[in-house]
């Protein structure tokens, strides 16, 4: 039978605490909630793995979509500095890890999911484990939650190319926004700050993970 209280221990040991995650929140967070409910059930022993893990193949016209890498989403969340009063929009929620992992941080979580399959995916996992101040919520990623906005804090869970303005729209005076910009090897983690209407950013570390759909640049023409 797999240990999976050990399992969880060791990512938190060898793949979060020794890359500068330090907020005693999330580290308590990562140790408590259990990863394997948010994989389908073949990949439940790689719940734990220092990789992303995929979670819904490619279909047709629709990308493969993947749970982030442990440590790159605790990074990312610590980089957000999320307060216990704080209102949060999720995108990419997908089978809803992340958003198990804000609720315990917030006070309130949107988790956006476009994907039907892993939006009901994600209600399972979230409601199987008694939390009730997250609410799923499926439309387009890209689109963002207009309905309950405005937002003290928008994580992105995936690399995307360019950010919507209206998505910097939903946020409140001094919100942040978090995200990956960038594809492949070349993303770099970046915090947003609402300034007087305005997005500031701050590029903190480098990250690959995986794209987002929806998030991709407008072409542009070289003469």
């Amino acid at each position: 039978m797999i240990d999976f209280v050990e399992l969880r221990r060791g990512m938190v040991d060898g793949q979060v605490r020794t890359n500068d995650v330090t907020d005693h929140r999330i580290v308590g967070a990562m140790l408590d909630i259990p990863r394997e409910k948010f994989v389908p059930p073949a990949l439940k022993s790689l719940a734990y793995i220092d990789d992303d893990l995929l979670i819904r193949p490619a279909a047709g016209m629709t990308p493969a979509r993947y749970l982030m890498e442990p440590m790159i989403l605790a990074r990312l969340v610590q980089l957000a500095d999320v307060d216990e009063k704080d209102h949060v929009l999720d995108i990419g929620a997908g089978t809803g890890y992340g958003a198990a992992l804000l609720s315990r941080l917030a006070q309130q979580v949107v988790a956006l999911e476009e994907e039907a399959d892993l939006a009901a995916a994600a209600n399972t996992a979230l409601s199987g484990l008694g939390v009730d101040n997250v609410a799923v919520m499926q439309g387009p990623l890209a689109a963002g939650w207009a309905a309950e906005a405005d937002y003290d804090l928008i994580l992105i869970e995936g690399a995307v190319e360019v950010i919507p303005d209206h998505l910097f729209g939903q946020l409140k005076e001094g919100g942040r926004l978090v995200a990956v910009i960038g594809s492949g090897g070349a993303g770099q983690a970046s915090l947003f700050t609402k300034i007087a209407g305005k997005p500031s950013e701050r590029v903190a570390f480098n990250a690959a993970v995986p794209p987002l759909p929806g998030f991709k640049a407008a072409p542009r023409f070289v003469f």
